[in-house]
């Protein structure tokens, strides 16, 4: 087999994402297939079990020849889909190629666009919109294209096996247990492919380089048993509230942002800053683009590169839900018996999330002021992940896939947020090639109202994971 031809590719690229992915993807986006920890119904439900089985149909269909599909799932844990397809005759020793997706989403939310609503599919000035549109239902779709593609136009590619999971907006709790009991299957695993990243414009492919790790505690402040008349007790009660800020005040410092627990910071490697500031070169403002700042509100820093520093590299800390404090309307002059806060820190992608949670845990429960109690439930970290260097066949493939494909040469981007799937299997497989990429991108609008998938950009996508699979077939 020879050379793809780079514009046969993305015709047939775009005729099977115009013809077949599009209706069927739209067809999953119906399926409020909310991730287990915002369902605890989830299985009785069954709509993730129906969204699994709705992309499982779909790629059973397209008679891929060789092709194996399994609905993997262990007891209590949440479906797996998992499609083996076998390598084009010749190029069986490359290896496997692991492609990754994910099918559960995030909950629906309000507030999204007239005419828009999180289970109804609707294509509009290029995009699809519903919930699981972008994030990240079309990953399992666009491998298929790009084997099918590769197929039709003469490529090559090595063995596929395509794992869809159903728990990764809930952190990815069963993809462990998945990964450790299908590694005899999965067999030489020599490439990642991840599309659950994304972009920071649609003019180019860009790379995720590193993504950040994660702390998440649920902590409980409390010093009475029942609330008590605010004007009886206050001066004598310490107030929950007030104790919580005290708390608060060992790990953030509340004027900057800046986290003091040491364990949640590392230095920056010297080639990763220079990848910054060779990305806001090449596309100024972008970290900061498309970012609904209320009317007057400026971000933390002016200085672009900083921004993205502390977004992929530096620790932040969210308070992203509270408890024991009731809507202003029915707030009475009580002193509140407690105060609960989530507490979601991001770490660095080096950083050890396992010391990390342990110094917050001992910064929140140590010498608390007044002896009031401090509760910790609801405790989760995850590692985050800093990418292997790229092979040089690797490098040539995304080259030419840059040139070919978005007319321009790929960037690199740090992703602020969270991929389990990456850092599990890079400890795994730590001598296979890792390729994170996707098309979230401005305005994608992922977890929250009007998500969105740009349409011409994943089948740019696309095309160019068929190359990299050529690629990986013949290097």
């Amino acid at each position: 087999m020879g050379r793809v031809e780079p514009t046969a590719l993305f015709n047939t690229v775009t005729g099977l994402w115009d013809d077949a992915v599009l209706p069927s993807l739209s067809e999953f986006v119906a399926i409020p297939a909310v991730s287990p920890a915002f369902d605890p119904d989830w299985a009785a439900n069954g709509h993730v079990a129906a969204g699994v089985a709705h992309v499982r149909a779909w790629i059973a269909d397209r008679g891929l020849p060789g092709a194996e599909l399994e609905i993997v799932q262990l007891p209590g844990r949440t479906p797996l889909l998992l499609v083996d397809i076998p390598a084009t005759p010749g190029h069986e020793d490359a290896g496997t190629a692991l492609l990754y997706g994910h099918l559960d989403k995030q909950p629906p939310v309000g507030g999204w666009a007239d005419g828009l609503d999180a289970w109804t599919p609707v294509i509009r000035d290029g995009r699809l919109y519903g919930r699981g549109a972008a994030d990240d239902g079309y990953a399992g779709y666009a491998a298929i294209a790009a084997i099918e593609a590769l197929r039709a136009n003469g490529g090559a590619h090595g063995r596929c096996v395509i794992m869809l999971e159903a728990c990764e907006e809930s952190g990815s709790p069963d993809l462990e247990p998945y990964v450790r009991h299908l590694t005899d299957r999965l067999g030489r695993v020599s490439l990642v492919v991840c599309l659950d990243s994304g972009s920071a414009d649609y003019e180019r492919m860009w790379l995720t380089t590193s993504l950040r790790g994660m702390v998440q505690v649920t902590a409980t402040v409390k010093v009475l048993n029942s609330g008590q008349h605010s004007g009886m007790v206050s001066g004598i009660v310490p107030s929950s509230f007030r104790v919580m800020r005290q708390l608060l005040d060992r790990i953030e410092d509340s004027a900057t942002g800046h986290i003091k627990i040491a364990e949640m910071h590392v230095d920056v490697p010297a080639g990763r800053q220079g990848e910054i500031q060779e990305s806001v070169a090449t596309a100024p403002g972008f970290a900061s683009a498309g970012i609904p700042f209320a009317d007057g509100v400026a971000p933390v820093t002016g200085d672009e590169v900083e921004q993205v520093l502390n977004n992929t590299w530096g620790p932040t800390l969210s308070i992203i839900g509270a408890d024991g404090l009731p809507l202003p309307a029915d707030a009475g002059n009580v002193l509140r018996p407690f105060t609960t806060l989530v507490l979601s820190f991001r770490l660095p992608p080096t950083a050890d999330s396992a010391a990390a949670l342990e110094a917050v845990t001992k910064a929140l429960t140590t010498d608390v002021p007044y002896g009031a109690h401090v509760e910790l439930t609801r405790t989760e970290h995850a590692d985050g992940w800093n990418a292997p260097d790229l092979a040089p066949w690797l490098r040539a493939a995304l080259d030419s896939a840059g040139q070919e494909v978005f007319g321009g040469p790929w960037r690199t981007l740090g992703v602020g947020g969270s991929i389990p799937f990456m850092g599990l299997l890079n400890g795994i497989y730590p001598d296979a090639q890792f390729l994170a990429t996707g098309a979230l991108g401005p305005g994608s609008n992922a977890h929250v109202p009007d998500e969105s998938l740009h349409i011409d950009y994943a089948k740019k996508i696309t095309v160019a994971i068929a190359k990299v699979l050529d690629a990986h077939a013949k290097h």
